[in-house]
């Protein structure tokens, strides 16, 4: 489910005193480790880390008047979430995080766009940590630049014709026969 809170401090607050230990030692880490051009806020329903439009003043692709996301941080109903747009940019990135992560002993649990953990057990902190010092602003621009730019140069792939429209027939029904009043 997601936040309706709209202050970090809102979204702490609402969190369960284990998730909320959880979350609040996570976010330490990243607010120590992250470039100083990012900002922390409240974005999609979650502890956001944006750059700027005084930064990146093209905000966000999807929509422009959102500054560009640069990593989340969320409780889930199951699991902790960190959403870190610069692990998905590049190969490289991701087989560093993923050979960290199993040098801290820890098993990676990594969806398609996001890191999932079931306790701070489960975090190696001074992975995270790195993490976030790797990928600097104007990197994470760089990165999301150039995935723009190789979208826009794939051609457009070809999609399947439309299905022709079929005719439904009409259904006939039969008058019912009228109730008899009760006696």
């Amino acid at each position: 489910m997601q936040s309706q809170a709209k202050s970090v401090s809102q979204y702490l607050a609402e969190l369960p005193a284990d998730r909320r230990t959880a979350i609040q030692a996570l976010r330490e880490v990243i607010l120590a480790n992250i470039d100083e051009n990012v900002e922390e806020t409240m974005q999609y329903g979650m502890i956001g880390y944006v750059i700027p439009h005084r930064v990146y003043p093209e905000g966000y692709h999807v929509d422009p008047t959102q500054p560009l996301p640069y990593a989340c941080l969320a409780s889930q109903k199951n699991y902790i979430s960190l959403y870190v747009m610069g692990t998905y940019a590049g190969p490289e990135e991701e087989r560093w995080l993923r050979d960290a992560w199993a040098a801290a002993g820890q098993k990676l649990d990594m969806g398609k766009c996001c890191i999932r953990m079931k306790s701070l057990d489960n975090a190696p902190l001074d992975v995270i940590a790195e993490m976030f010092r790797r990928c600097p602003t104007q990197r994470l621009i760089d990165l999301y630049e150039s995935v723009l730019k190789d979208k826009r140069k794939r051609p457009a792939t070809k999609t399947s014709p439309p299905k022709k429209a079929v005719a439904k027939k009409a259904v006939v029904r039969k008058k019912a026969p009228p109730r008899k009043a009760p006696k």
